[in-house]
This record gives structure tokens, sequence and C-alpha cells, in this order.
């Protein structure tokens, strides 16, 4: 997320009520997650086992629960809980702004444009040319949706990031302040749930073909004519890459990144990275062949017990 002007170090920790290490005039320019952080941007850390990743990251700006040596080029904020502070900064760059007609008078639609009854189109979106969005489907505020796009009933983008800090009181949601993009050529079937970024943009690759039923967390990026069939669960800050297949009912874990050209068979289970151009089976998963020839040696397994009676 970047700022709509750049802020000094000084004003950020005004802001927050906290106090810094770094020149009052280091110029901040955004915030963001630490898996898409640029210089200028703000990473929030409050844990020690992930302060070296914070401080070595493309971030300039560190939001830490500890004073800790600050790397040259750098600043620091100090704040007794980086979450909740980090939820203040996205409260004031994106406050929520209440929606006021079904399509909202901010939003863009291009020419050729179809939007159903009962469609409801959030602040700010931006919809390209010669696209159809079929009654009941709602796309939040921000969302930006490309040319030539479908969009079938029921289906939701923008959701918030399911996000959570636990703490003694319950569980505190990280606020999302991101978007989701789609571009060109997708079709997107009915009943979908695509939640946009934190900070940044869950993205749908062009050419890209959803099934119905399918749910795609935060700051997830399907690549390039990658064909998704139904009840898919992908968790949030995955990377799918150019040409994949992935078949019903695979659940993918964050932080994964499924490599060009990769097929997930049904129901697989996924857990890490793919190989390029290889096709996976199984919970947990594994190269089909591979667990193909696993199974039918577990389905001999009842005569080797008789025989070894």
């Amino acid at each position: 997320m970047k700022f709509p002007q750049e802020h000094k170090l000084s004003q950020i920790a005004d802001l927050i009520d906290c106090s810094y290490v770094g020149e009052a005039d280091f110029l901040v320019l955004g915030m963001n997650e630490i898996h898409v952080v640029n210089p200028g941007d703000i990473v929030f850390v409050d844990h020690p086992k992930y302060y070296d990743k914070a401080l070595n990251s493309a971030a300039t700006v560190i939001l830490i629960n500890k004073k800790v040596d600050c790397p040259e080029g750098k600043a620091l904020l100090i704040s007794e809980d980086p979450f909740r502070d980090f939820n203040k900064l996205t409260r004031y760059f994106k406050p929520f702004e209440k929606l006021n007609a079904t399509i909202a008078e901010s939003a863009k639609i291009g020419e050729g444009s179809v939007v159903q009854p009962n469609a409801v189109i959030g602040n700010n979106v931006t919809i390209g040319k010669n696209c159809l969005i079929h009654a009941n489907v709602t796309i939040g505020d921000n969302c930006v949706i490309g040319d030539h796009v479908i969009i079938h009933s029921g289906t939701v983008l923008g959701g918030d990031a399911f996000y959570y800090k636990k703490r003694p009181e319950g569980f505190d949601k990280l606020l999302s302040g991101g978007r989701v993009v789609v571009e060109d050529h997708v079709e997107i079937g009915t009943n979908c749930s695509i939640d946009r970024g934190v900070t940044g943009d869950t993205t749908i690759g062009e050419g890209s073909k959803l099934d119905n039923l399918i749910q795609i967390g935060h700051d997830t990026v399907i690549g390039k004519n990658c064909l998704l069939a139904s009840q898919i669960g992908i968790a949030g800050c995955v990377i799918v890459e150019n040409d994949v297949t992935i078949w019903g009912q695979v659940g993918i874990r964050s932080d994964v990144r499924i490599a060009t050209g990769t097929v997930l068979m049904a129901q697989c289970g996924v857990s890490k990275d793919t190989e390029p151009g290889t096709t996976y089976w199984g919970t947990p998963f594994g190269e089909v062949r591979t667990k193909l020839r696993e199974y039918a040696a577990i389905k001999q397994l009842p005569e080797i017990v008789k025989k070894l009676k």
C-alpha cells in the first residue's frame, strides 16, 4: 500500500504515538507485509524469531517491539504493540468508506460492460471493457477488473483477509487495506470468494478460468492461463505460476509456490513448493506415479500380514 503522498518518519511516529530511531525527516512511502515490501515501506514485526527477516527485508522502516541495532539506511519505529499500530496506520490511510448506492458513484465501468441487477460495485472500483458481471456479485472497494472478464452470480471479490492475532481476551483482527486485481480474459464461476490483500493485491492472472465454489486467500497470486476446478481452497500468500491446473477439492497451505505447469490432482493436500511440469496426487501429496505405487503397495499389506501370522 503506497501512501497518497510522502510522509516523514516523525509524522508516522506521531500518528501511532511511538518513538523512533533514525532521522526525523526520513521518508516513508507506504506500508506492506514482509512478502511484498519495497524500499520506503513500513513492515511490522512483533516476535524475536522474525526480527532478522524484517530488518534484512527490502523495507526501510521496521515497526518493532524492541529497540535493536538499526541497519544502515533504515529506520525503526519502536512500539509496544506493532500489530495494533499497523492497524492504526491502515485505519488512517485506508479508512472504511460507506457505500451509498448499489453501484458507487466513484466506480468506473468500461465501454460495453454489463452489470446485472443486484450486483454491488464498491467505491473506487474499476471495471474494464466488455465485461459481464452477473446478478448478486459483490466487488469490494478499490478492486480492479480488466477487459473481457466474466464473473458469475454469488461471487465476492474483496472480502477481508483471514488474519488474526490470539490475545488473552480473544482474537484481534489484522485490518485489510489491499485490493483484488483480475486481469483480462478471466472467467470466475459462481459463489467464489477471493479475499483482498492485507496491504497489497490478490491477483488473478490473464486468461485464467475459475470454476464454482473456490476460496482464494489474501495476497495470493494466480498466474496466467491457469485452470482451477470446483471446491479448491487456497490460503493466503500463495504463488501459483503460469499454466497450472488444479482439480477439485485441492487444499493449499499458505506461503507455498506452485511452479509453472504443475498439475494437482483432485483432493491433493499441498504443504510445500512443487516442481515445474510435475503432476501430484494425494494427502500428503507427492508425485503421482510414486504415490500410486505406494497406494498399490499398501493394498498388499493384508496379504502380507496373513503370511506373517
